[in-house]
């Protein structure tokens, strides 16, 4: 497996390397993992790009100190505090129409095992009214994970968040959001890893994600370019 750490040092083009491990595997056939925190900013979904209050939506993201960004794939606003972990593991695939939900399946489960090792007990679900909500998520005292998938010929790229510790700032800036949007959004459905008893280090966290997507395989590793975290 390919291992890929650190940051670019901009937004833009940390989601080309992103974007990147998807082309590779699907051209390489060999499976890449990166595991990272993006920088700080909101990511809007494309539904919440077509909504009626989305200019709105984006202003009070930006006001609150929030950079809005959209992205390609799942679904509604996420919001990235700078220790917030993302991570995306691209994998080949010889049949786009097969593997979906089994690859949805295989990622909860690698994120409930990772979070065992730094003392949480989490389950797949997530409360009501959620933020990004969706059937593949983590949850232990609020939602502390959210995925999503991306196919394309050759490859397929399951991505994540893991909120580490920064639960109130999360809800506080997705309160204002989530209402420009007017997507139902309840404050006290925002997880993290703290909050349900486990590590406050977001260091820790990414290397129990790296290692649980890992597991024993033979790994190559690389540096981003021009990291920054």
């Amino acid at each position: 497996m390919r291992v890929v750490r650190g940051r670019a040092s901009d937004p833009e083009a940390d989601r080309e390397v992103t974007a990147a491990l998807l082309e590779d595997a699907a051209e390489t056939g060999v499976p890449a993992l990166r595991v990272w925190s993006p920088h700080r900013q909101l990511a809007f979904g494309r539904r919440d790009a077509r909504a009626e209050g989305y200019d709105a939506a984006r202003e009070a993201a930006e006001v609150r100190g929030y950079p809005p960004v959209e992205r390609s794939v799942g679904g509604r606003a996420v919001a990235y505090t700078g220790t917030t972990i993302a991570f995306a593991h691209a994998r080949p695939v010889e049949d786009m129409r097969r593997g979906l939900n089994q690859r949805y399946d295989d990622a909860v489960a690698t994120v409930i095992r990772a979070l065992e090792t730094v003392g949480v007990n989490a389950e797949r679900g997530e409360p009501p009214e959620s933020f990004c909500p969706g059937a593949h998520s983590v949850q232990c005292n609020g939602k502390i994970a959210g995925i999503a998938q991306r196919v394309r010929k050759g490859a397929a790229l399951v991505s994540g968040c893991i909120l580490v510790a920064d639960h109130e700032e999360i809800s506080q800036v997705l309160e204002p959001v989530y209402a420009a949007l007017s997507v139902p959004f309840d404050t006290e459905s925002v997880g993290s890893v703290a909050r349900a008893g486990g590590v406050d280090d977001a260091e820790k966290v990414a290397w129990a994600l790296e290692d649980a997507f890992v597991e024993d395989r033979e790994t190559t590793v690389e540096r981003v370019e021009a990291a920054t975290g």
